[in-house]
């Protein structure tokens, strides 16, 4: 247990927030006295303020039991995975502009977290590059800037695919993201 004058964190008051509303849940509290203890739980400074709420409802144990944190490594993505996930950016080099991530996303999206993460990227920045193509014509500027976009897209798009198959994550710079 942590020592009782040393002060809390956010994490710590929410870890006693959770409990009373479980207790609440459980119809071990009334309303009154839930509302009385998230009070007093969102107000503690220190560890010692946050022992009277819990004492009665699970004994003289500690409120707070600090838990070593658990570093998992990341789940490395199988060949499936990183072949689908390199293929959402360079479906946009292949005239499925907007099509092709998208297809990737609502098929093998579905089942792969992996692939889901490249084809949200690569939908968001082919919907902001197609956006900048069908907004940038509109100035003098901008029509000598639609080519080097799409260039840059291009290899943008094929950069985002080799690091998609080397199993590492991928932002586009400059993306609006919309798709979530």
């Amino acid at each position: 247990m942590p020592h009782p004058q040393l002060r809390v964190t956010n994490q710590d008051r929410e870890h006693v927030v959770e409990h009373v509303k479980a207790a609440y849940a459980e119809g071990r509290l009334d309303k009154s006295e839930m509302d009385e203890r998230l009070h007093l739980a969102m107000t503690a400074r220190t560890h010692a303020d946050l022992v009277p709420i819990m004492n009665d409802l699970y004994g003289t144990r500690p409120a707070y039991v600090p838990r070593p944190p658990v570093h998992r490594p990341a789940a490395v993505p199988d060949g499936g995975d990183r072949v689908g996930a390199a293929a959402s950016h360079v479906f946009g080099l292949m005239g499925l502009f907007i099509i092709g991530p998208l297809l990737m996303m609502v098929t093998a999206g579905r089942t792969s977290p992996y692939i889901r993460r490249h084809a949200v990227e690569a939908l968001n920045f082919h919907l902001t590059v197609l956006g900048a193509t069908l907004l940038l014509p509109l100035t003098v500027v901008g029509l000598v800037l639609v080519p080097v976009i799409w260039v840059v897209g291009m290899v943008l798009s094929i950069v985002g695919g080799v690091s998609a198959l080397a199993g590492g994550e991928f932002r586009y710079p400059l993306t609006l993201r919309l798709v979530k």
